[in-house]
């Protein structure tokens, strides 16, 4: 599966902002400085993410964007199809009925060995994705990083939050 970099952010923007009080807003201006991501790009993430529901868009002075539920109730399929939609990635386009070998369509009531292979690989991938909250990886996150990141992060977050 190829996703874009939208997701990675997405998925990064949502966990940091898990990590936030949960009445507590971060603006996108300092979200894009936080990440050294340019602004204008980063909005649209955050905007297909509230649209989604992941996040909430807060107006007013101690505004900015939020987590529409809790931790544990967000997927990383939420975010990824947040940015990048609910599609399949493959499109079959039956070439098999193409060619000297092909036959009227209605000799072909099911998907080819091929679609439904691929397509198989992705459901398991989003199964998997599905599984995986938020909350989930927080632990598991602040284990695998780098010794004293996590509390720059949680230092920032109190610096930068609105209530």
């Amino acid at each position: 599966m190829k996703a874009s970099q939208g997701v990675e952010w997405g998925l990064h923007l949502c966990m940091l902002l898990a990590f936030a009080e949960p009445h507590q807003t971060v603006d996108a201006t300092s979200l894009a400085e936080y990440h050294e991501l340019p602004l204008p790009y980063l909005r649209k993430i955050l905007q297909a993410l509230t649209r989604a529901g992941v996040l909430e868009s807060v107006a007013g002075p101690t505004g900015g964007y939020r987590l529409a539920r809790s931790a544990d109730q967000i997927t990383f399929l939420d975010i990824f199809s947040a940015v990048e939609g609910d599609q399949n990635a493959f499109r079959c386009t039956e070439i098999r009925q193409k060619g000297p070998t092909g036959l009227d369509q209605k000799c072909y009531p099911a998907a080819c060995a091929i679609a439904a292979t691929v397509w198989a690989a992705e459901q398991a991938w989003r199964d998997h994705l599905a599984g995986v909250s938020l909350f989930d990886i927080t632990d598991g996150l602040t284990a695998l990083a780098p010794p004293g990141q996590h509390e720059l992060a949680i230092t920032w977050l109190t610096k930068h939050t609105r209530a």
